[in-house]
């Protein structure tokens, strides 16, 4: 009778994924939030000119400015890490441990939750594995 149980398994959501491995990442439901460590603010953020205006880092009379000058500035300022000038894409600087920048330090939540870029808001619908997310347990 025994040899017809089951293997064991651990219970859903128990295992920490690996960043960098998404075949470790678990798919995505949205309780999973608030009991994980925020793994997807350690992932690069890139931002569009609206999304900047949205945070509050530009205003929209900067949309008139030349994408590049808007971005020689930002890098300066320490908000952006890279611009692509083709794609007009900007990547959101990080901190020295990976964090983003808007990621609170103490719980972890993000500081401009109502103004996030379009990233954030659509991840884990989309990104690297689209529907899963890199949860981790706090």
């Amino acid at each position: 009778m025994l040899d017809s149980c089951p293997p064991y398994r651990n219970p859903p959501f128990a295992m920490t994924a690996d960043i960098d491995r998404t075949d470790t990442w678990v798919r995505y439901k949205s309780f999973l939030c608030d009991s994980c460590v925020a793994n997807c603010c350690t992932m690069p953020v890139e931002v569009r000119l609206p999304d900047l205006v949205r945070m509050g880092v530009i205003d929209a009379f900067d949309l008139g400015e030349e994408p590049r000058h808007i971005a020689r500035r930002l890098t300066k300022a320490g908000v952006i890490e890279h611009f692509n000038h083709k794609n007009c894409l900007f990547t959101l600087a990080r901190r020295a441990n990976g964090d983003c920048q808007y990621l609170g330090k103490t719980d972890r939540r993000c500081t401009i939750y109502e103004q996030r870029p379009d990233t954030c808001r659509n991840h884990p619908r989309i990104g690297p594995r689209p529907g899963f997310c890199a949860y981790a347990k706090k």
